[in-house]
């Protein structure tokens, strides 16, 4: 099943994000690789792809798990939130109804 992983960023973390940033995708990568990611990007700060100095407010994952709890202990070790980019996450199943 897909499970929707909402990611809130701390205040500023943009040089956080950065700095974890190889990481963190190397981690999605995994995902890519495994045929189990549907999508996966940030959220601007401001109404723009590139937001530059602003950076992102979140980022938001969709993946496919096993289950609530192991959707939810992958998205507990992601590199953002060792780095404490991300000030909150919630992890929730997510049905794909369209396209």
């Amino acid at each position: 099943m897909y499970y929707a992983i909402l990611c809130e960023d701390v205040e500023n973390s943009l040089a956080l994000r950065q700095s974890a940033r190889p990481a963190h995708l190397a981690r999605i990568q995994q995902l890519v690789d495994q045929g189990r990611l549907l999508c996966a990007g940030p959220h601007p700060a401001l109404d723009t792809a590139e937001p530059g100095d602003a950076g992102f407010t979140g980022s938001l994952i969709i993946g496919e798990f096993d289950s609530l709890e192991a959707a939810t202990a992958w998205a507990d070790s992601d590199p953002y939130v060792d780095a404490g980019v991300f000030s909150k996450v919630t992890v929730k199943p997510y049905k794909l109804v369209l396209p």
